[in-house]
């Protein structure tokens, strides 16, 4: 496969491919109060995005992982995920809420999905409620269960928020060492046009990692390919925690992902608003298209974006 270099030096692999902007949960630092969701219409069909995603894998990138928004309400999700698990993919995976998750898995594994992150930000009823306006995080746990009984690779991602759910920590560690699931901690990132209101919630990583310490967690460092967004721990009770502290410790230099949009726009960076939209391009046209966009690619972080998270992909 060739290698996709962007002009710093930085091979791309890794696609973040958005489904939709929709989604059944209400989070806060990621829609606003009264979401307005793109027609139907105006989303890629399988048969548009799939020759795309099938180009950009010829020319170099080999991970895919979907997301949305909600990727599971897309309703020709299977169908997509039969034909991302034809290509010659080193990886497939899929970031959801899982609150259709459940009903899916034995679909999705048929179809060649191996790779589940699970966002699930409290533990706690009343504080997922309060996070996400939705209710009985018990049923994304028994989903992030059934797949992981099943052979999927499978991540919980939860997002920190200062006097909210960071006293939660202790508690997904504990989860992670009873059922063998590695927890992620993310920092609120500077996303949306709610940033500003957000600050006060913002929690670094490394206060996270001394207070673990403090209360006498043993935190061993865990080897990590050099483009991960996240770096990980092992405890002593053989718990996985990584954190993703793309707000204090931006892993920028290292980047090896492009976005592309549920529209088609291709972009790279999460940060960055300018891309090129790849929709009615054709396919021989591609290699200077990803120049184009590869060449935008910052090498430091940006300090914040006024897009919406759902409509980015996560």
């Amino acid at each position: 496969m060739p290698l996709l270099l962007d002009p710093a030096g930085r091979r791309m692999r890794k696609l973040r491919l958005s489904l939709t902007d929709a989604c059944q949960l209400r989070c806060f630092y990621c829609l606003p109060h009264t979401p307005r969701f793109l027609p139907h219409r105006d989303l890629l069909t399988p048969a548009e995005l799939l020759p795309m995603v099938g180009r950009l894998v010829e020319l170099g990138l080999d991970q895919v992982r979907i997301t949305g928004g909600e990727p599971t309400v897309r309703p020709e999700l299977l169908d997509i995920v039969r034909g991302l698990g034809r290509l010659p993919l080193e990886r497939l995976g899929m970031t959801t809420n899982a609150l259709r998750l459940e009903a899916l898995l034995p679909a999705l594994w048929r179809a060649g999905l191996r790779n589940v992150n699970i966002s699930l930000d409290s533990l706690r009823e009343e504080v997922y409620a309060r996070i996400t306006g939705g209710r009985r995080p018990e049923d994304v746990l028994r989903a992030a269960l059934k797949a992981r009984d099943m052979g999927f690779e499978v991540k919980l991602n939860t997002v920190l928020f200062r006097g909210l759910n960071q006293d939660e920590v202790v508690d997904f560690l504990r989860f992670s060492e009873r059922e063998a699931i590695p927890v992620r901690f993310l920092e609120l990132m500077r996303i949306g046009p709610a940033h500003r209101e957000q600050r006060s919630l913002f929690i670094a990583a490394s206060e996270v990692i001394e207070a673990l310490r403090h209360a006498g967690e043993t935190l061993r460092p865990l080897p990590g390919p050099p483009d991960a967004t996240a770096f990980e721990y092992a405890t002593a009770a053989g718990a996985r925690v990584g954190f993703i502290a793309s707000e204090s410790q931006p892993f920028c230099a290292g980047c090896s992902r492009l976005r592309l949009s549920a529209t088609g726009f291709l972009r790279a960076c999460l940060m960055q608003e300018d891309g090129l939209a790849l929709g009615g391009l054709p396919l021989e046209d591609y290699p200077a298209a990803l120049r184009s966009v590869m060449a935008r690619k910052p090498l430091d972080r940006l300090p914040h974006t006024e897009q919406l998270m759902n409509r980015i992909g996560g």
